[in-house]
């Protein structure tokens, strides 16, 4: 009797094995958690972005040439969503100023991001005013990307600049960081070109409006 009970124990699938369908079951759950995992790999590796020399969020090289004179007018890079200036507070003048609470001169390069940092509107250069003036609510700016009218909360954003040699790969220098935000570049000797990294952007930082130390703030 025992032995039969045994053999029917066996015979019902009770025993403490896998069976082969359990173990088909296993392999195509694998197999779509596999498959899954790929897919969601690809899908963030095409949601990466990747940008080319020339676009926005890539780089953009410039020649020495292009660069404006010191204290002129900004020159507009519309593909790159950045204006070039060149700045040096020691020789003022309607463009350029130094300001009460500015210690150090402001010398050297600076690409200036073109999106106002109150709403995100794309403000111009008023040559009439000589200053950056944004359409949208008023904001104003100084040519190196101060503040200064409101409602802008803060400076003008820019983006990384290097001096490169006429190899167009040799970096002589790059803007360093103050406060997280970019210096201008004084470009040393042997500068052929600058590259500007729109893909490395620095928020201005919040000084008080220019307006102010002039006591004609609106």
């Amino acid at each position: 009797m025992a032995s039969q009970a045994a053999t029917a124990d066996t015979g019902s699938g009770l025993s403490s094995g896998i069976s082969r369908r359990e173990f088909l079951y296993y392999v195509w759950g694998a197999s779509i958690a596999l498959v899954s995992l790929q897919g969601a790999g690809l899908l963030v590796w095409f949601l990466i972005p990747r940008f080319r020399e020339g676009e926005f969020g890539g780089t953009f090289t410039v020649s020495v040439d292009d660069v404006p004179p010191i204290n002129a007018s900004p020159i507009n890079f519309a593909e790159g969503r950045f204006w070039l200036v060149n700045l040096d507070s020691t020789q003022p003048n309607d463009l350029m100023y130094q300001a009460e609470d500015e210690p150090n001169p402001i010398l050297g390069v600076a690409a200036i991001y073109k999106v106002c940092t109150h709403l995100g509107c794309i403000y111009s250069w008023t040559p009439t005013n000589n200053r950056f003036e944004c359409p949208c609510h008023g904001s104003k700016y100084r040519l190196d990307g101060r503040r200064v009218e409101s409602p802008a909360p803060r400076t003008l954003d820019r983006f990384l600049l290097q001096a490169i040699a006429d190899d167009e790969t040799t970096v002589l220098a790059e803007a360093t960081l103050s406060e997280d935000f970019y210096e201008p570049l004084v470009l040393p000797s042997g500068t052929a070109f600058v590259r500007v990294d729109t893909g490395s952007r620095k928020n201005g930082p919040s000084h008080p409006l220019l307006c102010e130390f002039q006591g004609n703030c609106p």
